[in-house]
């Protein structure tokens, strides 16, 4: 029986994916661990301990800072802003009816223009949202899904009015549609024309655009629905292997697209969870790439990440308590060797990020790089008893996910049997009870809560955007030679109905100023739309 000196808090201490927890991990509690197997020097495999040799002591990750909203021109002074203020790379939101490809002056866009990010409409926005930013100098990642390759494309029509080759183009396209039908709904077509836009992106980058990363394959949106950390591991490289496999069978050899893929994890709040879950992950990812597709090339068996502090941690009460949310996010990703991150602003749960809290959003990786002394050496933590052991349960947790989805026939059979979405429904409302009934505690929620609310300002677009956004897009069709922009939408159209690569297709059309609307309608005419079944 418990003494009063030993009572503990409550009666089960488990991580957010139900790990349980002993009161210490020690080597009575934990599997032993085989260091050339399971862990391996840094930049080896299973490259559990970081992708390269040295890590941050070479080179510290990329700052990002995710921008976006209203214009071009206000996004382009924004991304100046950032860049200024010691941001090494951008990272473009774009808004809703760009990512579902209508354009602004469609009147389902009625609303929603510049809204949660930037409104594109054709290459003229593009060049707009660039203007003055040599793409030779900047990696840009570009958080966009369906429209994808139109969006690619628009980049790299950039580049060419600067005169900058497509072998100095760097950057990332998101590019996963497999996690729009999952967990974010911003699909246009069915899964297999969408996945053959994937591949086409694949082909295209290998023989053309050499240093960009085709693909960020997104646990983020996953974790955002409610997943816990288990099932973001798991669903994510659930995708990766179905679009590995898609491009195969294309006729794509796996180290000729796979160097470029890279991944896209949430850092949520449970410190230790997290840092294991980036390990795990990385370790069976350089596992499966290596047994399951016989891959050669050390680049295919790296997990490369990109890593966003988590959203949908932020609360409005109290919006300067997410600083030090965000803080404890930004740490669990530098040392769980992330190579790029973003670390999110106080007031997102209230609005877009004010100036002010973007800059201290920033200043949190700066610190972190310059001050805390975590980069100085490579995985610090390997070796403690909890990190492994919890490393080792997310791995095998994972992998018993995997295994299901393949006897489902899987990833693809398992979003339309609805498995996958119910996995995370379920996660997301045991989440919710624990905060309702106090299991779970979130400060300035459930505990801690003060009556009068902290002000802070926030950014709020001003509903005239919209409007000069449709007229720059109605002038923009008047000026252009319109029988050149039909006769490329003729060319995408046919390419559709065939087997050819689209990309160059859809690159003739943004640079005859096709708009994004259009080059999304013509492949609609062919594809159709999708449609969500319910799931029960």
């Amino acid at each position: 029986m418990a003494t009063k000196t030993d009572a503990e808090r409550r009666e089960r201490f488990e991580t957010p994916s139900g790990i349980e927890l002993p009161v210490d991990f020690n080597p009575e509690n934990t599997h032993p661990v085989d260091y050339d197997q399971d862990l391996g020097a840094p930049g080896e495999f299973p490259f559990t301990r970081g992708i390269y040799p040295n890590m941050y002591r070479g080179r510290l990750w990329t700052m990002r800072q995710y921008a976006g909203y209203a214009s071009a021109e206000e996004s382009n002074a924004r991304y100046k802003y950032l860049l200024a203020q010691g941001t090494t790379g951008l990272s473009v939101a774009f808004d809703l009816p760009t990512q579902i490809g209508l354009d602004s002056d469609d009147h389902l866009a009625a609303g929603e223009v510049g809204k949660v990010g930037v409104a594109i409409d054709s290459l003229e926005d593009m060049l707009r949202l660039f203007e003055g930013i040599p793409l030779d100098n900047v990696s840009t990642s570009m958080t966009i899904n369906a429209t994808a390759s139109t969006l690619l494309c628009l980049y790299l029509a950039v580049a060419r009015k600067q005169n900058v080759p497509f072998t100095k183009v760097k950057g990332t396209l998101q590019n996963d549609i497999l996690k729009e039908y999952i967990a974010r709904g911003t699909y246009i077509y069915p899964p297999a024309p969408s996945l053959r836009l994937v591949t086409d992106s694949f082909a295209f980058c290998a023989r053309e655009v050499p240093n960009w990363n085709t693909i960020s394959i997104s646990g983020y949106h996953i974790r955002e629905a409610g997943s816990t950390a288990v099932q973001e591991v798991a669903f994510t490289l659930g995708d990766a292997i179905a679009y590995v496999e898609a491009a195969r069978d294309a006729g794509l050899k796996v180290d000729d697209f796979a160097p470029r893929i890279s991944f896209f994890f949430n850092a949520h709040n449970n410190l230790l969870e997290e840092i294991a879950k980036f390990r795990a992950a990385r370790r069976l990812w350089a596992r499966i790439m290596r047994s399951r597709f016989g891959a050669r090339d050390p680049r295919s068996l790296m997990l490369r990440f990109h890593t966003q502090t988590a959203g949908s941690s932020l609360t409005a009460q109290q919006p300067e308590v997410n600083v030090v949310r965000t803080t404890i996010q930004a740490l669990a990703a530098v040392l769980g060797g992330a190579q790029s991150l973003h670390t999110n602003s106080m007031d997102e749960a209230l609005a877009l990020p004010s100036e002010h809290a973007a800059r201290v959003a920033l200043r949190t990786q700066q610190v972190i790089a310059n001050e805390s002394g975590v980069a100085d050496t490579v995985d610090p933590l390997a070796g403690s008893y909890a990190i492994e052991q919890l490393t080792d349960e997310i791995e095998t947790r994972a992998t018993e996910y995997l295994e299901k989805i393949d006897a489902m026939g899987g990833m693809l059979r398992a979003i339309e049997l609805g498995y996958v979405q119910r996995e995370i429904q379920e996660a997301a409302y045991r989440y919710q009870r624990a905060i309702e009934t106090g299991d779970t505690i979130v400060v300035g929620v459930n505990r801690y809560q003060v009556e009068e609310e902290s002000s802070v300002s926030i950014l709020r677009v001003d509903p005239a955007v919209e409007q000069a956004q449709v007229e720059r897009l109605r002038a923009l069709r008047q000026r252009r030679d319109s029988k050149a922009a039909e006769m490329t939408l003729a060319r995408l159209e046919e390419g559709a109905r065939g087997t050819v690569n689209l990309l160059p297709r859809i690159l003739e059309c943004v640079e005859a100023y096709a708009t994004v609307g259009e080059i999304s309608n013509r492949l609609r005419g062919v594809w159709g739309e999708y449609r969500e079944a319910a799931t029960v």
